[in-house]
Parts: structure tokens; C-alpha cells; sequence
């Protein structure tokens, strides 16, 4: 059947529409991935232990759940392909990496400027899809990540640094390091997404018990691996690998490889946003003026960056 103008008319709009609500569909994952990361600093904080002993654990506990899932995957879809294997395992390298190199950039220079430094991935992630896979970089987006970047160091409290950092220098280069390994597990468990969608278990736990592995020996070599713990705080522990690491990752991996880098990367900008709120609603912190204002930029860039342009029939 030939197609006539009248066909075509009405043919053309669902099909946007139906783009339009999948791009909706999987930047509400990304969202929901960002917010169950964004607790994950209240957890650690609630939990009350060792920081490497909290990135190897998040990983390690978080195997429990995955692996059954793993496996009924499995099941259903057969094993993942063995080159995805192998970029899931450098993904998790990346992620223990990025865990371990943060949080002793924290006890370098703060939280408020590894915060802002390790939010490069929003620049570092587009860029690495763009020389690896060619991904396109939107003009809109350029024109927005300063503004990112600006709210985000207000949101992390820039304004209210001391300045007295124990080493400024080294905690300057292990938070950029640590966003260039965030950026590095995106893209490649994004890459898996888009080549194997029906694998979606199986690259999160593989990085995971990867990132376990790398967490587990980087902590043993510089902050120490203590594993003698108070009861207590297991609960925030198991809170943390099931909601920061198990849900966080299945809902990013879920939606990211649907969207463009620059999109995703933008998206996950929100996660220090949320995290100010879950401190001030559970923890009772007060944020300050300044921290809100970024907050507000924040938000208000990341919508502009994935606002979809009109277009006119």
C-alpha cells in the first residue's frame, strides 16, 4: 500500500511521540538510578565506618541479591556475550577505582570540591562516547555544562571551604581521576546496553564483584580494610549495597543506553542535588543559601540541556 500525504501525517506524529515518551521513560530510570546514589552518602555517614571498607562492602554485599538474578537471566537469555564479559569486568575496575580515589580525595581537600571534581564525568562522559563511538556532543549541551558545573560547586558548598586542606594538590588529581573512572563505567556499561539489551543483570553484577575486587585491594593498600563491625550499623551497610549499588545501577543501566551521553551524564548531575535533600529530611542538616541557589542551577540547566527543541509541522 502506497503511502499518501494524509497516511504519512498522522503515521509520522505517533512515531515522535513514541520516541518522545521513551526518552521519557528512560531519563526517569536515569533519575530514579541518581536518586538511590544519592542516599548513599547518608548510609556511609549513618553506618559510621572505615571508607574503604565501605566501598569494598557496598560491591561484596551487594553480590547476594545479584547473583540469583544473574541466573535466572541466564537462564532466560543465555550468558552474556564474551567480549560484553570482559567490558563489564573493566567497568567494575573503573567503578572500585573511582570509589576508593574519592573518598580519600574527600579526606584531602573536602567534600565540597570532590564533589565538584568528580562531576567532570559530565564533560569526561560525552567525550569518551564521542572519540570511541562518534556520539554527537549538542551545541546546547556545551553551552550548559558551565552552568552545571557553577550550581554544582554551589550545591557542594564551594562558598563555605575553609581552604585548609591536609593536600590539596593530590586530592585535586584523585577527585578529577576518580570522575575520568566514573565517566569510563557510563560509557562502558552504557556500551552493553546497546548490545546486548536483554542483558541487563548480568554486566551490573559482574562490575560489581570487579569493583569488589579493586575496591577491596586499593583500601588494603592505603585506607585499610577493617571488617570487624558493630551490629548496628550492618543494616545502613546492606541499605547502602541494595539501594546505592543493586537498584542504583540496574535503573541506570536500564536507561542510559537509551539516551545520549551528554543526556545521561546531565541527568546524573542531579544526584549531589537529591543528596542535599535526603540530609536535611533524615539527617536534619540545614543547607545554606548558597547551596540552594546552586541547586536551583543546577536543576534549571539540566532541564534546559535536554529540553527538546520545537520542531514546526
Amino acid at each position: 500500500m502506497k503511502a499518501t500525504p494524509e497516511t504519512r501525517a498522522t503515521v509520522v506524529p505517533e512515531d515522535r511521540q513514541h520516541a518522545a515518551g521513551t526518552q521519557t521513560a528512560a531519563g526517569l530510570l536515569v533519575v530514579a538510578g541518581a536518586a538511590c546514589l544519592s542516599a548513599s552518602a547518608m548510609f556511609v555517614k549513618l553506618a559510621d565506618i572505615n571508607a574503604g571498607t565501605a566501598a569494598f562492602l557496598r560491591c561484596a554485599v551487594a553480590l547476594v541479591p545479584l547473583i540469583p538474578m544473574l541466573v535466572h537471566e541466564a537462564r532466560r537469555h543465555g550468558p552474556l556475550p564474551g567480549p560484553l564479559y570482559r567490558h563489564a569486568v573493566s567497568a567494575g575496575v573503573f567503578l572500585g577505582v573511582d570509589y576508593v580515589m574519592w573518598t580519600v580525595s574527600i579526606l584531602d581537600i573536602g567534600a565540597a570540591i570532590s564533589t565538584v571534581l568528580i562531576n567532570v564525568q559530565v564533560i569526561a562522559f560525552p567525550v569518551l562516547a564521542r572519540i570511541f563511538s562518534g556520539t554527537p556532543i549538542p551545541r546546547r549541551f556545551l553551552f550548559t555544562t558551565p552552568f552545571m558545573l557553577a550550581g554544582i560547586a554551589l550545591a557542594a558548598g564551594v562558598l563555605e571551604h575553609d581552604g585548609q586542606a591536609p593536600h590539596p594538590v593530590r586530592g585535586a588529581v584523585l577527585g578529577v581521576a576518580a570522575g575520568v573512572a566514573y565517566a569510563m563505567y557510563l560509557y562502558l556499561t552504557r556500551l552493553s546496553g546497546q548490545r546486548s539489551p536483554q542483558h541487563l543483570v548480568a554486566p551490573v553484577c559482574i562490575s560489581t564483584g570487579s569493583a569488589a575486587l579493586a575496591s577491596g585491594g586499593i583500601a588494603l593498600l592505603t585506607t585499610g580494610l577493617p571488617l570487624a563491625i558493630r551490629p548496628a550499623a550492618w543494616g545502613w551497610i546492606i541499605a547502602l549495597a541494595l539501594l546505592g549499588q543493586v537498584a542504583a545501577w540496574l535503573f541506570i543501566s536500564k536507561g542510559s543506553h537509551r539516551l545520549a551521553p551528554n543526556a545521561s551524564a546531565a541527568l546524573l548531575l542531579l544526584q549531589p542535588v537529591m543528596a542535599i535533600g535526603f540530609g536535611l529530611v533524615v539527617l536534619g542538616e540545614s543547607p545554606t543559601v548558597s547551596q540552594l541557589a546552586g541547586c536551583a542551577v543546577v536543576i534549571g540547566a539540566v532541564w534546559f540541556a535536554n529540553r527538546a527543541p520545537r520542531r514546526h509541522a
